[in-house]
């Protein structure tokens, strides 16, 4: 505990940055032996909700709530999915559940899940999008605009049925953002390893594994990884919709 009250973490009207001696555990209905942080929801603005789930051994996960649809990634531990069918998850491995889709995540010993949410905009030309599973060991990165020490893994399919990217960015020591990006896709991030800076609007934030961070549309944002260690990153963002006809959340 920290005696003089400081933090790193910090909140503005169009960025978060939330460190981990700043989380407060928060219990889940519908959840059995698992509690949450929630990091990123709609009280600070964000149009999607991302948190940690940690289940304790013997729980289970609930249901979202109606046309919300749900992305895991499996932080520490390992996890049953369960689908159509039984998929086993272990560290790196992820998946995506449409919405209204039943299913139910259960551990036998103690999980830590990566969780992102979001409020399904289906787009009239296109099917709903189907379930994902998979690793992320084994998706190829792709070099960033050419930069070979910037890593690109899409984790989701890029097609027009799916309105949400959730991708694991790895920097090698020094390699940056080609730009100061400014866009209209939100963002909430969790760094996976390494450190380096973050600049969101015009601050500049020192962060390490395990802080998370929220950008919201046309937020400045650039990255630089630091020290001897690769830096990586797993981030949502919203995409493939028309901004003039999404409907209101």
């Amino acid at each position: 505990m920290d005696v003089f009250g400081h933090t790193r973490s910090r909140y503005s009207g169009d960025y978060a940055l939330i460190t981990p001696d700043t989380h407060v555990n928060s219990t889940m209905v519908g959840w059995e032996k698992a509690t949450a942080v929630f990091h990123i929801t709609p009280e600070m603005g964000a149009r999607f909700t991302q948190y940690t789930a940690t289940i304790e051994a013997g729980g289970s996960s609930g249901l979202p709530g109606e046309s919300v649809q749900r992305f895991i990634y499996v932080r520490s531990g390992s996890c049953k999915l369960q689908l159509d069918e039984t998929h086993s998850l272990s560290v790196g491995g992820f998946a995506f559940i449409p919405c209204d889709t039943p299913h139910q995540i259960s551990c036998s010993s103690e999980t830590k899940l990566v969780m992102f949410e979001k409020v399904y905009n289906p787009h009239p030309d296109f099917d709903d999008p189907k379930p994902v599973v998979g690793d992320a060991s084994d998706v190829q990165g792709e070099a960033f605009m050419g930069d070979e020490d910037a890593q690109l893994q899409t984790l989701l399919p890029v097609a027009p049925e799916f309105d949400m990217a959730v991708n694991i960015f790895t920097y090698q020591p020094g390699a940056t953002l080609p730009q100061v990006e400014i866009h209209v896709m939100e963002h909430g991030l969790l760094m996976l390893a390494g450190k380096g800076v973050y600049r969101l609007s015009d601050d500049y934030f020192p962060v390490a594994e395990n802080d998370i961070i929220w950008m919201a549309s046309y937020c400045p944002q650039w990255f630089v990884a630091m020290g001897k260690t690769p830096a990586s990153y797993i981030y949502y963002k919203d995409v493939n919709r028309d901004r003039l006809t999404e409907k209101e959340l």
